[in-house]
């Protein structure tokens, strides 16, 4: 697209940029009177602006964690213009704690990868993750930048308010419209947006700026984002106005004052940087860990983006190595490789772009051995059945390497990575990975786990029983003796201390003396690790009272099952009971009537 020219006899005026969830800009008070249509209410008077604080001036910590413990003073009553409605507001302190839903740095950089993949549909093929540095004071800054469809006016400030979201079909990733804010302001105090889109042959460009340090240093009791709109439907680039010059200006002041940008010029030139339509994305004042440095590394390699506390350091032996050079291991640390495993799919005509290099998707399914497909048939109220296809196997590893457990993906999206869910002191299910998309279930808000529901607790009792039955036919391809194919020796009895008799141990204490001896043998060896009944008979092993566990669980759901539907019998019984009874009154109630007329005729009769 060729650059446009800015023109000069088109007076600059405020815009009054608030939207229909209240989130003001440019100033404290605020204006409700959206239309339906999206378009910006009109300029309503305005009490005078708190003075700005100099940019050099930056929040007490700089520390995440510690960013949000302030003192919160006594807030002023808003302005309220005559005719409108009071309304509830949001505190610059919210958008901290909101914040606090991502525990880790990684599941905020993976919201906004996933606000990049949903805008495929609208012909995204690429999204660019980088760093770069900010002039004013030579400090790191986070971008992402797509070529999607990008904002418009309204969708920009749509972006910007809490809890909007328009993503409600089958294939995207997002939908609690939340996503942006929480996932910016955990990896940074201050974000800038700008974005370019052509809606209905209307091209526009937009500067958002979401300042957690401007609402902190000017002292701000609401949530104020100043935003400035353009035209570029034509050959020139023409200010969107919609109240007074005053506004305007002012939003557009406080855009420069506070952002990574010094000048009108230097927000231009990132509109060039997006090309026809896209959105491009700045985070600045990056937070810090506990030592004073950055929580994101970007010096330990010039093609990755890593976790400066996560990432592995020092000397480790060869076992510690080849653990570490895993991806189970590796994701924790090194965006590359969390990215390569973010999505299950393989994209064919998008790619992420990490660095200045592609990231290559990794199918964890590929290197996996001995590998079996299994079906799972949730129990749920819908017209359909589902049928969910888990994919399982060892790892091509095993049995040096003991990374289990299965991945979660919904809609595509890693949720839940290398979930283990057999016992930690049982050698059972050592090596085995497994994948499947629970599309049934749904993700907790930080898209890191799943909500604790039904559904999610008899995923997890299915995926236990999986694990049994693929051990049982699987485990002596890797090396692992199958259980009960060898005689238990008397010294591999676990064996309680002096004057206490198994019938006296209760099983967590046998369990607890089980680990002390777990810890003393080979993993190879783990299969006949063996703990005593309470009742003098045959012991039996870690794997052995799991697997009745399961079996007692899904005995436990059935019965569970059975009483609902037996409840379900009583209650349709005594509704039919009571329909009877009522029936059986009015036929009671119809013969006394006859038998009365009968007796009233009886006389007449006679006479």
């Amino acid at each position: 697209m060729a650059p446009k020219r800015e023109k000069e006899a088109i007076p600059v005026v405020e815009l009054d940029s608030d939207d229909d969830n209240g989130a003001g800009v440019g100033a404290p008070n605020q204006n409700n009177n959206a239309s339906s249509t999206g378009a910006p209410p009109q300029a309503t008077p305005q009490p005078q602006q708190q003075p700005l604080a100099p940019n050099c001036q930056t929040l007490d910590s700089r520390s995440f964690w510690k960013a949000g413990d302030y003192a919160v003073g006594p807030t002023a009553r808003p302005y309220i213009a005559q005719g409108q409605l009071e309304h509830a507001r949001v505190h610059p302190k919210f958008l901290h704690s909101n914040a606090t839903s991502h525990k880790w740095a990684f599941g905020a950089i993976a919201e906004l990868l996933d606000n990049a993949v949903d805008e495929v549909q609208n012909g995204a093929t690429f999204v660019r993750v980088d760093k770069i540095d900010v002039v004013k004071d030579n400090s790191p800054a986070l971008l992402f930048q797509d070529d999607g469809g990008g904002m418009d006016p309204e969708g920009m400030r749509k972006c910007m308010s809490l809890g909007y979201s328009t993503k409600k079909a089958n294939t995207t990733i997002g939908q609690y419209g939340n996503g942006f804010k929480t996932s910016t302001m955990r990896l940074g105090a201050d974000v800038i947006v700008f974005s370019r889109a052509i809606r209905a042959g209307k091209a526009t460009q937009s500067v958002g700026l979401l300042s957690y340090t401007f609402l902190r240093r000017t002292g701000q009791d609401d949530v104020i984002v100043p935003m400035i709109d353009f035209d570029i439907s034509g050959n020139w680039v023409e200010p969107i106005t919609y109240g007074s010059q005053d506004d305007w200006t002012s939003n557009l002041k406080t855009i420069l004052e506070w952002s990574p940008f010094a000048s009108k010029e230097d927000l231009m030139l990132q509109f060039e940087e997006i090309g026809a339509h896209g959105t491009r994305i700045v985070i600045y004042n990056l937070w810090l860990n506990d030592e004073g440095i950055y929580e994101l590394s970007f010096d330990d390699d010039d093609e990755d983006i890593r976790l400066r506390d996560e990432a592995a350091g020092g000397k480790s032996t060869k076992v510690q190595q080849k653990i570490q050079s895993h991806i189970s291991y590796r994701m924790r640390y090194s965006l590359r490789a969390y990215a390569s495993i973010l999505y299950l799919r393989t994209f064919t005509n998008f790619k992420i772009v990490l660095r200045g290099k592609p990231i290559q998707q990794y199918h964890i399914k590929d290197d996996l051995k001995y590998l079996e497909v299994k079906t799972y048939r949730p129990q749920i109220t819908t017209l359909n059945e589902v049928i969910v296809e888990t994919t399982i196997g060892f790892i091509k590893e095993a049995p040096d390497l003991g990374v289990s457990g299965f991945n979660l993906y919904h809609k595509n999206r890693l949720i839940r990575p290398f979930w283990k869910v057999t016992a930690d002191g049982s050698s059972k299910g050592n090596g085995v990975v497994g994948i499947l998309e629970a599309n049934f279930i749904e993700p907790a808000h930080d898209k890191q786990d799943f909500e604790r529901s039904s559904l999610f607790f008899r995923l997890e009792s299915r995926l236990k029983q999986m694990v049994n039955e693929y051990w049982k036919t699987n485990c002596h391809f890797v090396g692992y003796q199958p259980i009960g194919a060898h005689n238990l020796q008397k010294d591999q009895t676990f064996k309680p201390s002096v004057g206490v008799t198994p019938k006296d141990m209760h099983l967590d204490q046998t369990m607890a003396g089980l680990s002390a001896n777990v810890l003393q043998n080979d993993s190879r060896s783990k299969s006949s690790e063996v703990v005593m009944s309470s009742d003098n008979r045959e012991p039996m092993s870690v794997d052995e009272i799991c697997e009745e566990n399961i079996q007692l669980f899904m005995r436990c759901e059935a019965q569970v099952q059975k009483e609902t539907e037996l409840r379900q019998t009583i209650e349709n019984l005594e509704k039919e009971l009571e329909m009877a009874k009522r029936k059986s009154a009015q036929l009671v109630s119809y013969l006394e009537t006859k038998r009365k007329q009968k007796i009233m005729k009886q006389p007449t009769e006679t006479v």
